[in-house]
């Protein structure tokens, strides 16, 4: 995947379409609530199961692919982030191409639930250059269940972007692609070898440890959880010691849910060192977003931090990442 360009008019000109007639952005979340809730299922294009691989390649038109996965937790109140990504998609484009973050980014979009009490607890997409991004993004069904249990089914999705995922930013130039996971609860106490069989397909007979299949995704993904300010966990420090022990300072808390593509964005041009914080923070005034700025600023202090600690040769801090360097 990952061909053609994105089109800001294409982009636009699709959004006031579906305005003009009272269509949903998420049109498929729309359909799905017309039925009954034991009919739902993920769209066919992004249903994990049985898929092989998502695969981020390089092209005649990207022949420098950065791999960009974004999986949201679509449960409960988190469903409302997706939409604000929808909004601000071309926004998050132009950070990362127009000002110069990223050269050839290959998005993906995915949707994590509750593999325990969810019709569908993973949807995951492509790696897409183009408008196509969009349109995937707009297919994830938005389930809002969740088994209220403070836990969603992250492990499973880690486990899928470790086993499941091939690009040649990795296979040709030893790149880490960026993950970012957007939610607000726990990893399970276990990754379950039934959720793993029932949901993506793999023929696996025992459980797997949380701790080393984040390990594994450290391997090749630059991993972050951003919790937004979007439910009552946001204060938990519960949550907070649980990521920090899984990820360190790639734990980013979110004060503005509406910063989300601009956080993305400064974090991958920060982790390319295409840009410091500060550089990044009058990029986002410069293009308008003066709230979002206030709120990505005080989310990205830790990671400024850390990288200024380390740059003066000091150890850094124990982490569930082996190499929690921003470089590639």
């Amino acid at each position: 995947m990952g061909y053609g360009n994105w089109d800001d008019s294409a982009y636009d000109a699709a959004r006031t379409f579906r305005a003009a007639r009272g269509l949903d952005d998420f049109g498929y979340t729309a359909d799905m609530r017309s039925v009954p809730w034991d009919k739902w299922k993920a769209h066919k294009s992004l249903d994990p199961k049985n898929v092989g691989m998502r695969e981020s390649r390089d092209s005649a038109d990207h022949g420098n692919s950065l791999p960009i996965a974004v999986l949201f937790d679509v449960t409960g109140s988190m469903g409302a982030v997706p939409r604000i990504m929808q909004e601000k998609l071309g926004k998050l484009h132009g950070l990362l191409q127009r000002k110069g973050y990223a050269d050839d980014p290959q998005i993906m979009f995915g949707g994590i639930g509750d593999a325990d009490t969810d019709r569908v607890p993973l949807q995951v997409g492509q790696f897409e250059s183009d408008n196509r991004m969009d349109e995937q993004l707009r297919l994830i069904l938005l389930e809002g269940g969740g088994g209220g249990q403070k836990s969603e089914s992250y492990e499973l999705a880690a486990y899928f972007m470790a086993r499941h995922t091939a690009t040649d930013a990795w296979d040709k130039r030893g790149q880490k692609g960026y993950l970012f996971i957007v939610g607000d609860e726990l990893n399970k106490a276990r990754l379950a070898s039934r959720h793993i069989r029932h949901v993506i397909g793999d023929k696996v007979s025992a459980d797997v440890a949380v701790e080393s299949i984040y390990r594994e995704l450290a391997d090749r993904w630059h991993v972050h959880y951003i919790l937004p300010n979007q439910s009552s966990y946001y204060g938990d420090p519960e949550i907070a010691e649980h990521w920090r022990g899984l990820l360190g300072e790639r734990f980013l808390r979110l004060d503005d849910p509406a910063a989300v593509c601009e956080l993305i964005a400064l974090t991958i041009g920060i982790g390319e060192d295409r840009i410091d914080v500060g550089a990044g923070l009058a990029d986002l005034r410069d293009i308008g977003s003066l709230d979002e700025a206030d709120a990505v600023g005080k989310a990205l202090a830790p990671l400024g931090a850390a990288r200024r600690t380390r740059s003066v040769g000091a150890l850094p801090a124990a982490t569930g990442d082996d190499d929690i360097d921003f470089g590639n």
